[in-house]
Order: C-alpha cells, then sequence, then structure tokens
C-alpha cells in the first residue's frame, strides 16, 4: 500500500500555525489554520488542512484543545442554572440507595448495590441463603479513588468462588490490567497489563487466559497465564495475523469449555479447550470460510452452532461435541427469512433463542426432550429484551430484563416449563412518574425506493401534533446493531419538556434482519442516510416536528449518520449533537495504524480500491462540508478515544466552522481524561446528559 499517494500523509510535514485561541470566557470561537498544500488522488482534488490535529503530543495542539473547551463554556455560561437543575431533576428520579435482584451461581447469590454520594457500584455476594451476612467482594469507589477514570473490563469468579479476577481500565485507551482478588484474605495482585476485555478462568483455579492487541488496538494474542508468574512467561496460544480477524474468548455455561472466537465483520472460527485440561490444545470446530458466520453453546453432549450458511438470518444446527466437523452439523431449527436468530442459550432441558421478528425482539423456548417451541409475550408496540445472567445450568428458569418507553426496566424470571412470568424487580422513578401520562407507538416512513421504515416514538400525552414540540431524533445504523426503545428515567426530563423523542429505525441496522443491515453497508451505506432523512420529514408532514423544532443526536457511527444527513439537508433539522462522531472516513480507513481499521474495511469498504474511495468520498462527513448554512452543532470527543480519534470531531469542527454561512452555534466539547463512552461514575454521566439537554432545551428556545 503505498500511504504517500494520500493526503493525510502528503501533508505530515506541512508547516502549521495555530491563531486565534481565545481565553476563557471570550465569545470568539478558535481557529485552526494551516499553510494550505493540495494532493491530487484519482483525478480528485482533495486537501486536509487540518491533519496536523493528529499530533497529540504538540502543546499546541492540546492548547488548542482546551481553546475549544474553553470557548464552549462561554457559549453554555448562560445554560448553568439549567445544568444544574436538570442534574438534580434527573439524580431526583434515582434511587441512589439500591440493589439488584441477587442471581444465584451454586451455593452463592452474587449482586451489586449502590450507596448514596459514590459514584460506582458496590459488589457482594451471600452464600447459601439470601438471609446470610453480606460479603462484599469489591467495591468499585475503592478502586477508583484515585482515577479520574474508571472501567471494569472482565469481572470472573473462579469456579471455586475463592478467588475474583477482574480487570480495570483507568483512562480510556481500553488498555486494562488484570487483577486478582483472594476472597478470604482481601490480598488483591496484578497478574497482567495491556490486556483487552477478555478473560477466563479454567477449572483448576490457578489458570487464566486472556487476549492482547497490536498496536492498532485489535486483540490478536491469546495467551494463557499460571497465577503468581511473570507476565512475561506467559504461553501465546495464538497469534492472530490476518488484520481482519480479532480474538474473543467466553466461557459456556456448563463450565466445560473455553471458546476462542476469531471473527472479522464477516467471517467467524471458533476454537474450544476442554476446561478441565488447561495445559490442553484448542481445536477448530469448523476452519473460517469467507462469509460465513457461526456461534457456539454447549449443551450436555453436543454443541449448538447458529450459522447464516446458506441462511442470511441464521438457523440453529446441533453436533456431537465429540466431532464437531461441519459436515456432521445437522439442523433442528431451520432458516426464516426476516425472522433474524441473535443469540441461543442453553439449559439441561431448554434451549432459549433470541430473535428478531419484523423489528421487535421475541424470546423462544424450546423444549430439548419434546421439541415443543413457545414464544414469551410481550404486548407493549415496542419495547426492548435484553439478555441477564444465568449462571445455573440446570434450571427451568430464565431471568431476562424488560423495558419500553413507558415501562421501567423489569427483571422477570421466566419457568420456561409452567410458562408463567415472575416480576423480580422494576426500577423505581422517585418522585412523580406516571407512565399512564406518556405515549408510545411505533410508525413507518416511506424511504425514496418505497421502503418502509420503523420510527419508535414517545410523548407526552396531550401535545397537539401541529408541528410545535421539539423534537430529538436518534440515528445510529451501522454493523448490524440496533437501539430498541429502552426506558430511560433521564428522558423524562426532555418529555416533561414537551419533547417528542424517536428513534429511526434505518438500514444499516438489523432492525429488520441481516439483509436490512445489507442494505446500509458498502455500496449501499447512502441508504442509511437517506433513510434518516425520510423519518425527519415524516416527523414534519405527521406533525411530530417542524425544521424549527427537530434536533438529531448521533453517537459514534450513529455521528457520522447524523453528519451526513447535516451535510446533505442542512435546512431540515434545527440542532445537531454529535457525541464521538465517525466523521473523517477516508483518512482513517486509509489509514492502517489506527486502531481497528482493517477490522472495518469489512463494513465501510476499503479506500485503497478506487470504486469504495469515490464512494465513500461521495458521502463522508467531513470531506462533504461545504460553505452553506448549518444547523446549531454540539460535537464531543475523548481524547484517549481509541475508537475515533479525538482529532475527527476536531478537525470537523474546524472546518465547518470556517465553512458555515450562518452565526448558529457550533461548541466542540472534549473530554480530556476519557476515551469513547464518556465519563466513568453515575454522577459525573449524569452531568454530561444535563449538559446536552441544555443544549437543546436552549437553542429550543423553551423557558423553564
Amino acid at each position: 500500500m503505498n500511504k504517500f499517494l494520500y493526503p493525510h500523509y502528503a501533508l505530515m510535514g506541512v508547516v502549521f500555525l495555530i491563531m486565534g485561541c481565545q481565553k476563557e470566557g471570550s465569545k470568539k470561537p478558535p481557529q485552526a489554520d494551516i499553510i494550505q498544500k493540495e494532493t491530487v488522488i484519482h483525478g480528485d482534488s482533495l486537501r486536509d488542512n487540518y491533519y496536523w490535529l493528529r499530533d497529540r503530543d504538540n502543546p499546541k495542539v492540546i492548547d488548542y484543545l482546551k481553546a475549544e473547551n474553553d470557548y464552549t463554556e462561554s457559549i453554555m455560561q448562560h445554560t448553568k442554572p439549567l445544568q444544574e437543575k436538570l442534574y438534580k431533576e434527573m439524580l431526583g428520579r434515582i434511587k441512589e440507595i439500591d440493589i439488584e435482584v441477587p442471581t444465584r451461581h451454586g451455593r452463592y447469590f452474587y449482586y451489586k448495590r449502590t450507596e448514596e454520594g459514590k459514584q460506582y457500584p458496590i459488589h457482594c455476594r451471600k452464600k447459601d441463603g439470601l438471609d446470610a451476612e453480606e460479603e462484599i467482594i469489591l467495591d468499585q469507589n475503592k478502586q477508583a479513588a484515585t482515577h479520574k477514570y474508571f472501567s471494569i473490563g472482565a469481572f470472573k469468579i473462579s469456579p471455586n468462588h475463592n478467588l475474583l479476577a477482574f480487570s480495570a481500565d483507568t483512562t480510556g485507551s481500553e488498555k486494562f490490567t488484570v487483577y486478582v482478588k483472594n476472597l478470604t484474605t482481601g490480598n488483591i495482585q496484578i497478574e497482567a497489563q495491556k490486556t483487552s476485555y477478555d478473560l477466563e478462568w479454567a477449572n483448576d483455579n490457578s489458570t487464566l487466559f486472556y487476549t492482547t492487541m497490536d498496536e492498532t488496538h485489535r486483540p490478536d494474542k491469546l495467551f494463557r497465564h499460571k497465577l503468581g508468574s511473570p507476565q512475561n512467561e506467559d504461553k501465546l496460544l495464538h497469534l492472530e495475523e490476518d488484520d481482519a480477524y480479532y480474538l474473543e474468548i467466553s466461557k459456556t455455561k456448563s463450565g466445560a469449555f473455553i471458546f476462542l472466537t476469531v471473527e472479522s465483520q464477516v467471517t467467524s472460527e471458533v476454537w474450544y479447550l476442554n476446561t478441565n485440561q488447561a495445559n490442553g490444545k484448542f481445536r477448530v470446530i469448523h476452519p473460517r470460510q469467507h462469509k460465513m458466520e457461526y456461534m457456539v453453546e454447549h449443551h450436555e453432549d453436543n454443541f449448538l452452532i447458529l450459522t447464516n450458511d446458506n441462511a442470511i438470518d441464521f438457523k440453529l444446527m446441533q453436533v456431537s461435541a465429540k466431532s464437531p466437523g461441519k459436515k456432521n452439523w445437522q439442523e433442528i431449527i431451520p432458516h426464516k427469512k426476516f425472522v433474524k436468530l441473535d443469540h441461543v442459550e442453553s439449559f439441561k432441558n431448554f434451549i432459549v433463542l433470541y430473535l428478531r421478528q419484523n423489528g421487535l425482539e421475541k424470546i423462544l423456548i424450546r423444549n430439548m426432550h419434546t421439541g415443543e417451541s413457545h414464544f414469551v409475550n410481550f404486548e407493549e408496540p415496542a419495547y426492548d429484551i435484553k439478555k441477564t445472567k444465568n449462571p445455573e445450568f440446570d434450571t427451568n428458569n430464565l431471568r431476562f430484563t424488560y423495558s419500553s418507553f413507558v415501562t421501567p426496566k423489569s427483571v422477570f424470571d421466566y419457568n420456561m416449563q409452567t410458562k408463567t412470568k415472575t416480576l423480580k424487580k422494576q426500577e423505581e422513578v422517585l418522585g412523580v412518574y406516571d407512565p399512564a401520562r406518556y405515549f408510545t407507538d411505533r410508525i413507518f416512513a416511506e424511504a425514496a425506493d418505497g421502503t418502509k421504515i420503523p420510527i419508535s416514538l414517545v410523548y407526552k400525552k396531550g401535545l397537539e401534533m401541529n408541528g410545535s414540540n421539539p423534537a430529538l431524533l436518534y440515528g445510529y445504523g451501522a454493523y448490524g446493531l440496533t437501539r430498541s426503545a429502552s426506558f430511560s428515567s433521564k428522558l423524562l426530563s426532555l418529555l416533561d419538556r414537551g419533547f417528542i423523542y424517536a428513534i429511526a429505525h434505518v438500514r444499516g441496522s438489523g432492525t429488520m434482519g441481516r439483509s436490512w443491515y445489507k442494505d446500509g453497508k458498502f455500496f449501499n451505506k447512502k441508504n442509511t442516510f437517506t433513510d434518516f432523512i425520510a423519518c425527519a420529514e415524516h416527523l414534519i408532514k405527521t406533525g411530530h416536528a417542524s425544521k424549527e423544532k427537530l434536533a438529531i443526536y448521533g453517537a459514534s457511527a450513529g455521528g457520522l449518520l447524523v453528519g451526513a444527513a447535516t451535510n446533505i439537508r442542512p435546512d431540515l433539522f434545527k440542532a445537531v449533537v454529535a457525541k464521538v462522531p465517525f466523521v473523517d472516513i477516508i483518512n482513517t480507513m486509509l489509514d492502517e495504524t489506527i486502531p481497528l481499521t482493517v477490522i472495518e474495511w469489512e463494513e465501510w469498504g476499503n479506500p485503497n480500491q478506487k470504486d469504495y474511495y469515490e464512494y465513500m468520498l461521495s458521502y463522508s462527513p467531513y470531506d462533504n462540508v461545504k460553505p452553506k448554512a448549518y444547523p446549531n452543532m454540539l460535537i464531543t470527543a475523548g481524547l484517549n478515544d481509541p475508537r475515533v480519534c479525538y482529532w475527527e470531531p476536531a478537525k470537523w469542527t474546524a472546518k465547518l466552522r470556517a465553512a458555515k454561512t450562518n452565526n448558529n452555534v457550533l461548541i466542540l466539547k472534549t473530554n480530556m481524561g476519557a476515551g469513547h463512552f464518556s465519563a466513568t461514575g453515575r454522577y459525573n454521566y449524569l452531568k454530561e446528559v444535563a449538559f446536552e439537554y441544555a443544549f437543546l432545551i436552549d437553542i429550543m428556545g423553551i423557558k423553564g
């Protein structure tokens, strides 16, 4: 690959200047100017005048980001009372002293609880019954006390329940340190550093398996570690040399196997190891076959395999664990188009399939002895189901969480034998909350090609659909991921001020199955943007919104979505919130040194190929900024973000500021001590949400 052909490399030696950075309190925005240099690629003239912002080791870059933060602070200064009011509102709905429903695992009941004034949860357990004395196994507040950022990665109890292995990231870089705590003595010891998320125990209670990342942040190595031994003596078990693939490890509920999954965006390969043989060898189930995906679960003597082999929305297969090769796979649940099988979970007598049908999540229960199947029933028009911890194998009880726009998070135990559902706990919303005061619905917009695009809606009853109400439209639309209509007590601060909240389930998500996803990637990517615009236009047509009152919100790949939509139809939106937005798609996808770039070629395309390059260039938000009137915009970044590097939103902001032809607000807020996932700690997070909501409420001109 000839990297020197591309503009971000050609400009590396360009002299740069930072001009006009203002002192705190000034309302004149900082300017980011450099001497321009033009580079010609594939016959197209392309400039990147802000490449220099990538140099985070240059003090002037940090000064520039701080100047942007100062400018943002000055612009938002008058909203400080509103931010504080919003923060107190949201905090006032949360039970600061709370406890989750305990989960039985062996002789213990495990749970987390929170205490008033403390940012993080406290992990606890009780032995042999809920009336037993509580044992604190980890207080995250103590671990986080000396850090501005603290995030737990893995959290694994040893098979004998005497040890806790956990990993922590203290910068937002997503590089973790592995600790092991002796739950008898309380001693905590560092066992490994610079690991990825994954961590699993062998059944000998003294062997750990973990993954590490290469310089591009790709999990590429699997190690075996003996407790107490130096990390440099750990045995390398697998090195993945293909840059398009990454590693994940998991342990079956039965505890019998550890799986190593080697996967790209479109292909997977699973290896297995008997957990009673810590020093054994991983064996492959089926060697990678391009564009064939499969996921494995263990059930007694068999493996259960979800695969898309000749089944775009997946089918369920079964095979003996002694001879798991593909030639022996037998179908037990056939493929059904537009019914996407997402996950399989096994119990002694039942298997559970989590799937999507007609855009809605479903749970299918199958009796492994009788072959009988049935669905768990849900009545609301739009809702969210999440898998939860079910560590026990020999039980008829399935636990899951359910919520909707109006129903708070609810933990259910479902008896798979009697088909009865028991509510164990519903998240308590403090203050005055009555779900009957709100209305939720699912409607459909029509895309340019006639495709019907689902929109999930929620708003306060009594609003007139005459276009006078402020509206917030959320979108993501990538990787086949779907944002369901889940409950958020924070959102009430917008709904109670008259906002209508909507989710656009555009192509590129997995809402309507795998074909829905494929229709929004590669050379179909523009469907994602035009679907989103069609949803916005439909909300205006139906009176749910108006151009003067419509805001849009997207994060990460959703930032790409709102950025592209804003370039196409800036007249359609009053305000844009773009969190850690992936907007510099050409420069990022051409740079293989940036974390996860090569892996991402299977999602967006490889711009080293001319046809992909030209198509991606045609929608890249950064490259399509033009002199025009842009909406009011709040853009955020994380200095330590390894997924969307801080310079993407910073460069985009600078280019927008130089190009826009109106005086609408444009502000960049960079978290100088966090990564992709914003602040840690529940209070810090609420303050960030309050800032975003204050921006929207202020722009919409809502008083009180």
